[in-house]
């Protein structure tokens, strides 16, 4: 029973960062449709600027998490308003430019920080472990649990129970109908994206004291990112928590197995199995047209 248990706390450890990593993808690739190549970067830029508000100014983790949230939702707001308004429906187009843009981000990180590693200090007060059914924990990963789970319920909530989330929902069925109902679907998408990456960079924030930050940390989130959305069904939220623990519960148990190499690469092939044969993934959202 205590290996259950611990297996299953890891499981929830690891899905708990799949599903920080690719709640703000969830927004801006499952509600807009735009496939953000850059989504890693936003993430490198959270984790970039928790370091920075604590090297210049002193700044803690939970202060630094309202500026890093506001900060890479702006810059995220003026990608959308200087190119991707430009390229919807263009999807080629739309993936050339993203990744061009994570491109310029990650130098751009490079010339002002340098390309060497940085740290973030955990908060002492979760750097020890607690007990969860009987099984040590780090403190800081039930931590990261509990604010996965806060930041779901709000994304949620303003989704389906918000009018921004009810014109979002409108602009994604139909832009012109929605236009013709004098809803701005130009400043519903800004401001979309702009929550979608300043979620993103959260989770940059929140996995820094975890992981080293370099300007290539991006890159191996991104891809666990899309797997996330695209298996939990794209445009399903709900899909997307279910997705994040089964992959989660799966890698765990690979990795005890074997390792973390073996996990993560039978992982990618039991993902690739299920998109091949079920292409709309687990989850589907049914809308009436």
């Amino acid at each position: 029973m205590d290996f259950v248990v611990q297996q299953f706390v890891t499981g929830l450890s690891i899905g708990s960062i799949l599903l920080l990593v690719a709640l703000g993808l969830s927004i801006i690739y499952g509600s807009m449709g735009v496939i953000n190549m850059a989504h890693g970067e936003f993430i490198m830029l959270g984790a970039y600027g928790t370091w920075a508000l604590n090297a210049a100014f002193g700044l803690s983790l939970f202060p630094s998490l309202i500026v890093v949230f506001l900060g890479v939702g702006l810059i995220g707001a003026l990608i959308e308003l200087g190119v991707i308004r430009f390229l919807y429906k263009r999807t080629l187009d739309t993936i050339l430019a993203t990744w061009g843009i994570g491109v310029m981000l990650q130098q751009a990180i490079r010339l002002a920080a340098g390309g060497e590693l940085r740290y973030v200090q955990m908060p002492p007060s979760l750097s020890d472990s607690v007990s969860v059914l009987g099984t040590d924990v780090s403190a800081y990963r039930v931590f990261i649990f509990l604010a996965v789970a806060v930041l779901f319920g709000v994304t949620w909530f303003i989704l389906y129970r918000t009018s921004a989330g009810m014109k979002l929902r409108a602009v994604v069925q139909d832009p012109a109908i929605a236009s013709s109902f004098g809803i701005d679907a130009g400043r519903v998408r800004t401001l979309t994206f702009a929550y979608g990456a300043g979620l993103a960079g959260l989770a940059g924030a929140l996995v820094a004291p975890l992981k080293s930050v370099s300007p290539e940390m991006g890159a191996s989130y991104v891809v666990d990112a899309f797997f996330v959305v695209v298996l939990g069904g794209v445009q399903s939220l709900f899909g997307t928590v279910a997705s994040s623990f089964i992959l989660g519960q799966l890698t765990g148990a690979l990795a005890f197995w074997q390792n973390d190499t073996v996990a993560k690469a039978l992982v990618l092939v039991v993902i690739v199995v299920l998109i091949r044969f079920r292409p709309q993934g687990l989850f589907v959202t049914r809308v009436r047209t």
